[in-house]
């Protein structure tokens, strides 16, 4: 008898991994057949090489003045240009994208974890918890993200440090309404029920039973909270409010070449493509895995 049961709790345990494996293949399927997110996730995962290896891969230091002529076109040698510095393009763009993937990432991990954390408190305590936590959250949403990036910098100080802070902070609101619908529709389920009704602790029905289930959007949020933070990032720098000279961040690159968009407009224009470019990567992206995720999306995709 005793070998029969752990034979069917075998089967189950199999069945279990089984289904995991099945919904993985059937998500990956589904995302390579979205032509657009496979464009985001090559641009995504480029990203990530060049991050890594800009050492090796960029053909000059970030900081390199006088590695070409000054204000030079893009020729051999220095195939987008150089700036006024003479410092060669491409290699300050090849190491801005290790600092972009720090921005978005840094920024988005931010706001997804104090914004998901509060939409699953407001969500499973209600009452007068989830009242004061949502209208907090409902103060920040009569902002704008820019808005409240470009307070929480006035306060912290310019530096890209802190515009991480201040575009994860200006996050926050939107993750947490995310987390809290989730939650809501999460509690009035059978298997939420049944764990509350068995005993379960408050630790273990946010974080074992909610987080787990609200997963799927926040994911999708933060995929796309990518583009908005690395957006939100290259204007504060942009504004001078970010990443400081020299830094090769693209957003202070477009900053310092701004006077010069006339006689040398390379200077702008490849570091606005290499932003407009991400940006639409992470979109794209994150569209994708929304209609993966979503069984719905997928049966309509084929």
């Amino acid at each position: 008898m005793q070998l029969q049961n752990s034979n069917e709790m075998l089967h189950k345990q199999m069945g279990l991994s089984e289904k995991r494996v099945s919904e993985f293949q059937r998500f990956w399927r589904s995302l390579l057949r979205n032509r657009g997110a496979v464009f985001g996730l090559a641009i995504f995962v480029f990203l990530i090489i060049i991050a890594v290896f800009s050492e090796l891969i960029a053909p000059y230091s970030f900081d390199a003045m006088m590695a070409g002529p000054r204000l030079s076109p893009p020729i051999a040698g220095h195939p987008l240009g150089t700036d006024n510095f003479g410092r060669d393009i491409l290699s300050r763009l090849i190491h801005g994208a290790r600092l972009t993937l720090i921005v978005g990432g840094g920024a988005v991990g931010i706001g997804m974890t104090i914004g998901t954390v509060i939409g699953l408190i407001a969500g499973y305590f209600g009452g007068p918890i989830e009242a004061i936590l949502m209208r907090l959250v409902d103060v920040l949403f009569s902002f704008t993200d820019t808005l409240i990036a470009l307070a929480a910098v006035a306060i912290l100080g310019p530096s890209l440090q802190n515009a991480i802070i201040a575009v994860g902070i200006a996050q926050i609101a939107f993750y947490a309404r995310v987390a809290h619908s989730a939650v809501l529709v999460e509690r009035n389920k059978e298997y939420f029920m049944a764990s509350e009704a068995t005993g379960a602790g408050h630790f273990r029905m946010i974080f074992g039973h909610l987080l787990p289930n609200a997963a799927s959007p926040v994911i999708i949020m933060a995929t796309i909270g990518m583009a908005t933070a690395i957006l939100n990032a290259a204007g504060l720098s942009f504004l001078g409010l970010g990443a400081q000279p020299p830094s090769p961040e693209w957003g202070a690159m477009l900053s310092a070449g701004r006077q010069y968009l006339t006689s040398a407009p390379w200077i702008v224009i490849f570091p606005g493509i290499a932003i407009s470019l991400v940006v639409l990567a992470f979109n794209l992206l994150g569209d994708g895995i929304r209609e993966a995720i979503d069984p719905t999306q997928r049966r309509s995709r084929g």
